[in-house]
């Protein structure tokens, strides 16, 4: 299966993202987990740092920073499906 591109992404509270994918598909990702296994996101318990996330051109993933980001793969396989 091809993964579908991200249209628009939300922050939300307690470090959650709602990703919205060009299918129409909503995921709730959260971050906290990834905070835990990469040094690099604890910059994102700022909320104004954590706010600041942004869809990368063209739907491939999520960023934050030069140094931040998430692929679209990762949101698709372990965000939870909204229904």
């Amino acid at each position: 299966m091809m993964i579908p591109r991200i249209k628009s992404v939300k922050p939300m509270k307690d470090l959650c993202l709602e990703v919205t994918f060009e299918t129409g598909d909503v995921r709730i990702m959260d971050i906290k987990p990834y905070m835990e296994l990469f040094p690099v996101f604890r910059q994102l318990n700022s909320p104004a740092a954590f706010a600041c996330v942004k869809v990368d051109t063209g739907g491939f993933g999520l960023v934050w920073n030069d140094e931040i980001d998430l692929d679209r793969c990762d949101v698709w396989e372990y965000g939870k499906p909204v229904q």
